[in-house]
């Protein structure tokens, strides 16, 4: 069995393939502070959960953006599931015809998501991942990956309001009702919500604007992307397990 890791600066995303099914899946925490051990021992109880032990796994995919976590999960594949994890970075063959100035700097997860994306809606695309941060990834009908945008978060738009602001609480980001609100809660809530869709449509607008190319379709992955999805005009498809299936494909191609 597979285990693939989707490792982002707030939750890794996890799971299990037996063959080409995914058996499991998992959202933690992302905690650069914990040990190998330390996940290992909280892997022990959602394995023991989902029916699955720890030497049923034979392969281990990373794909980060975190570099202090490469350490520990490379330490966890060696010492618990006896194997060197396979890294998605430099030197990996993914396949895509990447246009970045420096593609060194391009991150993984973007490679990831364009690689499954391209596999499962085809080309043209734009790809969003709505994490930490909201990626805007960009690929022509010849299927080369030519860029894209990076911007702020919901999460991460509702933290610096309750950090820098000191009579804001912290809330949860749910759809309101109205953007007429009564109320401090609601009216944060209503604020990032709408604002953040207001974001992923005119976004989205100038990319294709610019791209010129016709039927370019949206897809849309990461936490909050179900979400989101709701309000937007622009979003075609919500696919969850995006990141989790480019890793699938990137460890065929590149499995010894």
């Amino acid at each position: 069995m597979l285990l693939a890791f989707d490792v982002g600066n707030t939750n890794i995303v996890c799971g299990v393939y037996d063959g080409d099914n995914l058996i499991q899946h998992w959202r933690l925490a992302t905690d650069t502070l914990q040990t190998a051990d330390g996940y290992a021992g909280m892997f022990g109880t959602l394995f023991d959960l989902g029916g699955i032990k720890f030497s049923d796994i034979t392969d281990v995919i990373i794909a980060t953006v975190v570099p202090p976590i490469i350490p520990l999960l490379e330490k966890l594949s060696k010492k618990y599931f006896h194997c060197d994890p396979i890294l998605v970075g430099p030197g990996i063959k993914t396949g895509l015809n990447i246009l970045y100035d420096n593609p060194r700097e391009l991150g993984a997860d973007r490679i990831v998501n364009a690689v499954a994306a391209i596999n499962e809606y085809g080309a043209p695309l734009i790809i969003i991942d709505m994490g930490t941060a909201t990626t805007f990834c960009v690929v022509d009908s010849k299927k080369r990956y030519l860029g894209g945008a990076v911007a702020l978060g919901a999460i991460s738009s509702m933290e610096a309001l309750f950090q820098r602001a000191s009579k804001l609480p912290r809330i949860e980001l749910v759809k309101t009702d109205s953007v007429i609100c009564r109320n401090t809660v609601s009216a944060m809530q209503a604020g990032i919500y709408y604002g953040f869709v207001g974001q992923i449509d005119e976004l989205v607008k100038r990319i294709k604007s610019e791209l010129g190319e016709e039927k370019v379709k949206v897809v849309a992955t990461g936490g909050l992307s179900s979400l989101i999805a709701e309000e937007t005009q622009t979003i075609d498809v919500v696919d969850s397990m995006l990141t989790l299936k480019g890793l699938l494909l990137l460890y065929k191609k590149n499995k010894k």
